[in-house]
């Protein structure tokens, strides 16, 4: 996310950084820079042109010039004008009034609002809502029966929409049906188009009449930059959209579509997709997406993760077994499987402020597929094998190779590492509790 941009913009602070003073040259010339590399982003020309003039006027003044750290308080006011031009801060849904309550989900085909939809229901569903699907594109082979496949596995009632009907009509039904179901939020997955066309705003806003939703989400794709832009620009023409979920912004090296749609369309990006899980949809919040444009991580969006994931009374069983120095493959495969839940280890890592700067991180990508074989070994060995990786010897070694589809060399390393670790977690223990840092508490 952001890389190409990040890259950027960390080369021209870093030369500004280096000078003990700035004068109004080097800002100059740093503006510039920053202006090429947004532009390279495909950050929309007007919204740059904007943005460089507000950082300009900061920059040029006793702000920064006057300042004993004049590098740092250049890139401060950069990320100031960031979060003003994404939006400032979170904008949550707007759900009051009678429920159930209605959010439409509209954008052009492929963009990804049925998935959007069913990872919306999973989000409100673990915040206490409960959220019924109502799949009201009857146009797209097989939209219906997606629906009703991802409700299932997040266990989220979907309407059973007959596909004859009118979008506008299963929307009136679903609604009447959403009572028996004991649901408070309707979520409704509307058709797309491949391009814009009359015949699709007029369906579109014919549901809006009948429907009268709290918040109209346009689902846009990250990936097409100022396409993106041009598509929010036009539905908020039209239906005078409530804000914007982006997708695919895993896959968005650039960033555009992100810094654009808010000053083009004047209405905030309320979500964003960072991947295919189901889970892989965040609240955008303008000041942590700053943060990891400039390099400088996210430590808190980790955190809310790790306290979502992580289960405190195993954290704490865990925390005395390290403190013992008692910790055993089968402790070690459960921490595998929580980190897992948290996202790629490249997703992990670039939210660590600075890790994605370093250049060997770069070089040397995470590789999940280490991670799956070190899980396959594990999951191979008996429970007594885990218990006590002492006992593990070469007969054994080889059944646990055969059965992990791995070889002998893969599983003496793992064993090997985690005797290593073994042996300095017992150093650690031996100097007290202190010595061993809290990290499960």
């Amino acid at each position: 996310m952001f890389e190409a941009l990040t890259d950027k913009l960390n080369a021209t602070f870093k030369r500004l950084t280096g000078r003990g003073k700035l004068t109004d040259a080097n800002i100059q010339d740093a503006l510039k820079q920053v202006r090429i590399a947004l532009l390279e982003a495909d950050v929309n020309y007007k919204v740059v042109k904007g943005l460089i003039e507000d950082i300009r006027t900061r920059a040029i003044g006793q702000e920064v010039l006057e300042s004993l750290t004049p590098g740092q308080q250049f890139i401060k006011i950069v990320n100031d004008e960031l979060v003003r031009l994404m939006g400032g801060e979170m904008a949550p849904l707007n759900l009051v009034g009678r429920t159930p309550h209605c959010v439409m989900l509209v954008g052009l085909q492929g963009s990804g609002k049925t998935t959007t939809a069913a990872k919306l229901a999973a989000l409100m569903k673990k915040k206490g809502r409960h959220p019924y699907l109502v799949p009201a594109d009857v146009y797209r082979p097989a939209a219906i029966e997606q629906l009703k496949k991802l409700g299932q596995q997040i266990s989220v009632p979907v309407h059973d929409a007959d596909s004859s009907h009118k979008p506008e009509d299963i929307c009136i039904e679903a609604r009447m049906a959403a009572g028996g179901q004991g649901s408070d939020l309707l979520i409704i997955d509307t058709a797309g188009r491949l391009h814009i066309d009359e015949a699709l705003m007029e369906e579109l806003v014919r549901i809006k009449d009948k429907m009268l939703p709290q918040e109209i989400l346009l689902v846009a794709d990250a990936m097409t930059g100022q396409d993106a832009v041009n598509v929010a620009k036009r539905f908020n023409e039209v239906l005078d959209i409530s804000g914007v979920v982006l997708t695919k912004m895993e896959g968005d090296a650039r960033g555009g579509a992100a810094l654009s749609i808010r000053a083009v369309t004047n209405k905030p990006i309320k979500f964003i997709g960072v991947g295919e899980k189901i889970d892989a949809l965040e609240p955008f919040f303008p000041e942590r997406m700053a943060s990891r444009i400039l390099g400088m991580g996210d430590v808190l969006t980790l955190i809310e993760k790790a306290q979502e994931e992580f289960d405190q009374k195993e954290a704490e069983k865990l925390e005395k077994k390290l403190r013992k120095a008692e910790f055993d493959f089968e402790d070690f495969l459960g921490q595998l499987r929580q980190i897992k839940k948290l996202g790629s280890l490249e997703q992990i890592l670039g939210m660590l402020p600075g890790m994605g700067q370093m250049k060997k991180l770069k070089q040397m990508k995470p590789d999940e597929k280490e991670l799956k074989k070190v899980e396959a070994i594990i999951n191979s060995m008996t429970r007594e094998e885990r218990r006590n990786y002492k006992i593990i010897n070469g007969s054994r070694r080889r059944r646990i190779a055969r059965g992990s589809g791995t070889s002998v060399q893969d599983v003496n390393r793992l064993i090997k590492n985690f005797a290593q670790m073994k042996k300095m977690m017992e150093r650690f223990s031996k100097k007290g509790p202190r010595s061993l840092p809290s990290f499960f508490s």
